[in-house]
């Protein structure tokens, strides 16, 4: 086995690494497959003390839990951290990387999302509390990247019936990929504020100015759809609606901010194991202070981004609009949970705080819902932010067609204009087994179903 696949597992190099490619020899000279002999060494990883009597991996083993009962780099970290879990089958290496951000001298406590997956640091769907400190790949690359949904009091059938007209309307109204712009620029009061609160937002203003109002990469999208209230809630009388849903977030400029202030992060704590690398902390009182106010200033770009686009889309229509909502992710707040003034990291992950409104999309092909909160402490208050990836964006591309994803557009009524194979709807967890999982955690107001939907372009590379 490679050294850096042993390293990716978490198995540090030197005594541990010689340890463990002679384990896993042996272990292959005895017939165990690689996936076994992989599975294994990732338990022995989060939990070296079950094997030290295993007649292969024991020495191993004992090295690791010698290993993780010293501090290392001076860092006194957690053992055997306990976090809560919703939903299922979420693949081993996001449960690895839950468990180290949960191994930090600075956490408090976590849990994981019914839509969980790998990402950097903490994983897609993670949600971190930690003390006096600020993570930026807790955060994320997409910093805010946010959901909002429009309700017009139209009937959805107009929908159908002037297809082309909603196609122009979003062409008009949208523009995705990297180094997306306007041209001319568009206005927002954002642009006001004073971008010099931290040197590097200082550095962004025009790269801001430029893609202000447009949408991202990746998993992000502006969609018209229907949206079915079965009870009046928020003030909208029981009935079917057509909605506009878009997901996207800070753009390039979130993205250079992440960079600037993860290299920070790391330069702070240059002795933290490879594995934990990502998860390197600004103290809250130092750099923290800085990065957190560049963090609100890209969480006001965010925002900035899909009023303008609902902005447009509403005057384009020209109808009464029965109820808007936002929210965001990829963010970090100050709250107080288990009695304490903690910092909340939520990435992939929906504020769920009792009787907060959120929407949690699903894919191109299935529904999204909007949501009320329930306010859960064991989730820290949190709840999935979409149905989460059930395989890679290169497997996804491995495996699907586009005769295969327009076949099961045209199934479910969908019309896609513009998107990449790897968002192929059924590279997607199934969104109703997720809220099926959290129902403790958020309570569905309404269903929204796409029906026409646009992404960026099969090549683009993912800012999500």
């Amino acid at each position: 086995m490679k050294r850096r696949h042993l390293e990716d597992m978490g198995i540090p190099r030197g005594d541990a690494m010689t340890l463990a490619q002679a384990a896993a020899r042996e272990a292959s000279a005895v017939g165990q497959d690689k996936a076994t002999i992989r599975g294994t060494l990732l338990d022995i990883v989060e939990q070296p003390a079950d094997f030290l009597k295993d007649p292969i991996f024991g020495k191993l083993a004992a090295h690791l839990a010698r290993a993780t009962a010293e501090p290392v780099g001076g860092y006194e970290f957690k053992e055997e951290p306990q976090y809560p879990i919703w939903g299922s089958g979420i693949e081993p290496d996001a449960l690895r990387q839950m468990t180290n951000a949960c191994r930090l001298p600075v956490s408090v406590a976590g849990a994981l999302m019914a839509d969980a997956h790998v990402g950097y640091g903490l994983p897609i769907g993670g949600v971190l509390a930690v003390d006096r400190a600020v993570i930026p790949y807790a955060v994320g690359v997409d910093i805010a990247c946010r959901v909002m949904v429009t309700i017009f009091d139209v009937p959805p059938q107009r929908l159908q019936q002037r297809q082309h007209e909603f196609e122009k309307i979003l062409e008009r109204n949208t523009v995705f990929g990297i180094g997306g712009k306007w041209r001319p620029r568009k206005q927002h009061p954002v642009m006001d504020l004073d971008w010099n609160v931290t040197p590097v937002t200082a550095g962004l203003k025009d790269l801001a100015a430029d893609q202000l109002g447009t949408s991202g990469s990746g998993n992000h999208f502006v969609e018209f759809g229907e949206i079915e209230f079965t009870h009046e809630a928020l003030g909208v009388p029981a009935g079917t609606y057509l909605a506009v849903v878009s997901h996207s977030g800070s753009r390039g400029p979130g993205a250079q901010v992440c960079s600037h202030y993860s290299k920070v992060a790391r330069a702070l704590h240059p002795k933290l194991p490879k594995e934990l690398s990502f998860l390197a902390w600004l103290p809250i009182d130092g750099d923290g202070a800085e990065y957190w106010a560049a963090m609100e200033m890209m969480g006001r770009f965010a925002s900035a981004n899909h009023h303008l686009i609902h902005e447009g889309i509403v005057n384009e229509l020209g109808e009464r609009v029965l109820l808007q909502v936002e929210n965001h992710h990829n963010y970090a707040w100050q709250e107080e949970h288990l009695g304490r003034k903690v910092i909340v990291h939520r990435k992939g992950a929906t504020p769920a705080d009792r009787g907060a409104i959120g929407y949690i999309p699903g894919s191109m092909a299935t529904p999204g819902y909007l949501v009320e909160g329930l306010g859960d402490p064991r989730s820290l208050n949190s709840a999935s932010h979409g149905a989460g990836r059930r395989m890679s964006r290169k497997a996804a591309k491995e495996r699907f067609t586009w005769s295969d994803i327009q076949s099961l557009l045209k199934q479910r009524g969908v019309k896609l204009m513009s998107a990449g194979r790897d968002e192929a709807p059924n590279a997607y967890k199934n969104i109703d087994d997720v809220m099926a999982a959290q129902s403790n955690l958020v309570r569905p107001l309404a269903r929204f179903m796409p029906r026409l939907v646009r992404m960026a372009r099969e090549g683009e590379k993912p800012e999500d």
